[in-house]
């Protein structure tokens, strides 16, 4: 028989949760910073107008303070660009998160905006993966391939060490069906990065480690 038990440590305090990541390739130049427990603040400059529009859905809906520069190779087009954000910027969650003592672990959320819904799930769990379906209508959105939407997800979740769904469960136009999701995303986001004062100290894992 195993026992195990959840014991907060007292008088725990939360330590700030910010970080800085710089990622220099032949392909991208890449700076960001995030603040865990901001108030939506971005400064968004990756070139792809679109893009910034989804990175400003994660920060305002996740209360994430957002700062991203990227100098990438659109010459060629936007992958670099989009995989490498998703990189750096999991990159940056998984340093400014820390041990994750006390966090709420798990988010979710649903996000209509018309006539698209969608759906993510985010487990902070230390087991990266992605599990993505969005049938997108278009290839395009302004500047921005929608393939790269998965990209996306996919580097941030390698990095962040993290499980990811996204699903679009409805949609028509492809511009609802991207923001619902980044939308979204950010809410769940939010919600597995929340602190819960009852938790404090303990990291939420039956295993002890995450």
């Amino acid at each position: 028989m195993t026992s195990s038990a959840l014991v907060p440590t007292p008088g725990h305090d939360f330590a700030d949760r910010i970080a800085e990541v710089n990622r220099h390739t032949a392909e991208t130049r890449i700076h960001v910073r995030v603040n865990l427990d901001g108030s939506g603040v971005s400064n968004l400059h990756t070139g792809i107008g679109f893009f910034d529009h989804m990175l400003d859905q994660i920060a305002r809906h996740g209360l994430i303070d957002l700062d991203v520069h990227c100098e990438g190779d659109l010459h060629i087009d936007g992958h670099h660009t989009v995989e490498d954000v998703g990189i750096t910027l999991g990159q940056a969650l998984a340093q400014a998160v820390g041990d994750k003592k006390g966090l709420r672990r798990y988010g979710y959320a649903y996000v209509p905006l018309d006539e698209a819904l969608s759906r993510a799930v985010i487990d902070l769990s230390g087991r990266p993966g992605l599990y993505f379906d969005i049938p997108f209508t278009a290839a395009m959105i302004g500047q921005f391939d929608t393939q790269l939407t998965c990209e996306f997800f996919q580097g941030f979740a390698n990095h962040a060490l993290a499980t990811v769904h996204i699903d679009n469960l409805k949609g028509i136009n492809a511009h609802h069906q991207a923001e619902t999701a980044f939308k979204a995303f950010g809410r769940a986001l939010r919600q597995a990065l929340e602190r819960d004062a009852r938790m404090a100290g303990v990291i939420p894992s039956t295993k002890g480690v995450l």
